[in-house]
């Protein structure tokens, strides 16, 4: 790596977080190496610029097969990876095996190819909101990160092995690495899974198409480009250790998320419903330990982040903003 450039690898870079990550990274002068096995370029061409998207070093791959990811790291002079690769909790739930040689054996191969690269490489992976219980588990306090973790689901499982295959990795080899703990990111780009509705069900509205959301109750939303500005900061900053922390956002109920879409633009209340079960993940958190950790994270307001992913799909569909 000439004169200490940055070279990321960023896997599952086609996803929604990925592609906002991988914007970041190229603003900040990464050099950036995105794998992932999906060979659609369609999220990366949604965010990125032309001028941004050449730029790219694209690597098509699973990150199951440890000798192609170990590779890479190693011949591509690989400084830092963003650890984005994984299937979502439904996913997980239907074919337990695939989806923890997936979430599991592929991280493990993410860290085992840090180990190997011959040069130090930090690590910042997903983790996930999912490592908590159900609501019902823990009491009316924001959970910290000392709080024990009690996932009821598979995918939350994985979550929670991957953090501590994380720390092990630091014992024994001085991994550094941080993972974070996202509940429902929102925002452009966002379109698979359950907890994709609420985006969903914005760019509806910008194209003035009745939805319904599929789940009830509470979630905590967080607006992607924050979301992939921390993974980035965490990233970039040398801070050793293996850390987990919480993410937080705002947390609504959903008939009131209609109901403030409804106040941005007139007229989203008819179009919009929701219906459905409770998310079986604890919603109250606390990330007070890493912005202490890390001063200076963004945090767009809720009904900002709704305003700017609505304009944003009104732009793409050429439709005047209303609100």
């Amino acid at each position: 790596m000439a004169g200490g450039a940055i070279r990321a690898l960023v896997t599952g870079a086609k996803g929604c977080i990925g592609a906002w990550a991988v914007k970041v990274l190229l603003r900040r002068g990464a050099e950036v190496i995105v794998y992932d096995a999906d060979s659609s370029p369609s999220r990366l061409a949604l965010i990125l610029t032309p001028q941004e998207l050449v730029r790219l070093q694209i690597e098509h791959g699973r990150i199951e097969d440890t000798a192609r990811v170990k590779s890479l790291v190693r011949d591509a002079s690989v400084s830092h990876i963003l650890h984005l690769a994984a299937v979502l909790m439904p996913f997980c739930q239907r074919n337990p095996v695939e989806g923890g040689m997936i979430n599991v054996i592929g991280t493990l191969n993410v860290f085992e190819a840090a180990r190997d690269a011959g040069r130090p490489v930090r690590v910042v992976y997903a983790s996930s909101s999912a490592v908590w219980g159900t609501l019902e588990a823990y009491g009316e306090n924001p959970l910290t990160e000392e709080d024990p973790l009690k996932p009821t689901t598979h995918y939350g499982v994985f979550k929670q092995a991957n953090e501590g295959n994380a720390r092990a990795f630091y014992a024994q080899d001085g991994i550094s690495s941080i993972g974070l703990r996202p509940w429902t990111v929102y925002g452009p780009g966002r379109d698979q899974g359950l907890t994709a509705d609420p985006t969903l069900a914005m760019a509806s509205v910008a194209s003035g198409e009745p939805f319904r959301i599929r789940l009830g109750g509470f979630m905590d939303l967080q607006y992607v480009e924050d979301i992939a500005g921390i993974f980035v900061e965490c990233l970039l900053r040398p801070i050793e250790g293996a850390y987990a922390f919480n993410l937080a956002g705002d947390i609504i109920e959903m008939e009131k998320l209609i109901h403030l879409i409804g106040r941005i633009r007139p007229g989203a209340r008819q179009l919009l419903s929701a219906e459905g079960k409770q998310v079986p993940v604890a919603y109250r958190m606390s990330d007070a330990e890493l912005r202490t950790k890390i001063p200076g994270l963004p945090r767009t307001p809720l009904e900002e982040g709704i305003r700017k992913t609505i304009e944003f799909f009104e732009a793409r569909l050429g439709v005047s903003s209303t609100g």
